[in-house]
């Protein structure tokens, strides 16, 4: 299949490696150059412009940061609407606004292009053992185009219903996860505090009810008061704004999210938003207020 990738963050770029050495035909553009080299080792093409890339292409993907990011590599002066033929679908692995996903969407279709919604969760580490999930949303016919290329770097492929649905549902997970990162943290400092051998705790926490994703992969950043990056917080508390926004609109009170907001806010105003979420820690540490 012939794909085009913008976007080679620490997501992105691990998610388009596996495309190359599956054997697709891949383009790659990133805003930042630099990033690029290893993909064009592994045999993928280098794009000046979003545009570049998406000539030809059957399915162009983007991951990019936020919303205005989306907007501006797709339909801005040489995004990816510009090189894209007709009958050929933008992927937008992105966690952005599902507002913004569904006017995108109807902006494309207006060209005779597909959109589809595929934000995925599962981490760095899921990008890079090609375990992730993608919660999907868009028209049957161009999920099913996209479908081959998502198996290269998911495990796990949702369809949920039109576009901006898996806007919404990375919005339900954003909200299940922040959560379960607070949490984390509060629990095993608490445990520290206790004088509780902390690797017999986790243990026996992953034995029972506790077990999580994130108990497993995110534990030693708390026991070790260590956050190397991962997930940056400041995109946790940007997905976590979306998730309040689309909250207030449909009339529904999130304090415990909002509570969880406030505390991401108060890291990334302390130079902090850098760090993996996990560093929600930090508060009952005493580290932030």
């Amino acid at each position: 299949m012939r794909i085009a990738w913008i976007g080679l963050g620490t997501m992105g770029a691990a998610m388009a490696t596996h495309l190359v050495r599956a054997g697709h035909d891949v383009a790659v553009h990133n805003r930042t150059q630099g990033r690029e080299g290893p993909l064009l080792e592994l045999g993928a093409r280098w794009a000046g412009t979003p545009a570049d890339a998406a000539e030809g292409a059957e399915v162009v993907f983007t991951c990019v940061s936020d919303s205005p990011d989306v907007e501006q590599v797709v339909l801005g002066t040489g995004g990816a609407a510009e090189g894209m033929t007709l009958g050929a679908a933008l992927v937008d692995c992105s966690t952005i606004s599902p507002a913004v996903t569904r006017a995108l969407a109807s902006e494309l279709a207006a060209r005779g292009l597909g959109a589809v919604d595929a934000p995925v969760s599962g981490g760095s580490e899921g990008a890079q053992r090609g375990t992730l999930t993608a919660f999907v949303g868009g028209e049957a016919e161009h999920v099913a185009l996209a479908q081959p290329a998502l198996q290269a770097f998911c495990r796990t492929i949702t369809h949920l219903g039109p576009p901006g649905a898996g806007q919404a549902a990375k919005a339900v997970n954003q909200v299940v996860i922040a959560g379960t990162y607070a949490t984390l943290g509060e629990a095993l400092v608490l445990g520290e505090k206790e004088g509780l051998p902390m690797d017999a705790l986790v243990a026996a926490l992953s034995a029972g009810a506790a077990q999580s994703w994130v108990l497993e992969n995110r534990s030693r950043n708390v026991i070790a008061d260590d956050y190397p990056l991962g997930f940056r917080v400041e995109l946790h508390l940007k997905d976590l704004r979306i998730a309040l926004a689309e909250a207030e609109r449909l009339g529904i009170p999130m304090a415990i999210t909002d509570l969880i907001a406030t505390q991401e806010a108060a890291l990334t105003d302390a130079g902090l938003g850098g760090e993996d979420v996990s560093n929600l820690a930090r508060v009952p540490r005493g580290h932030v207020g």
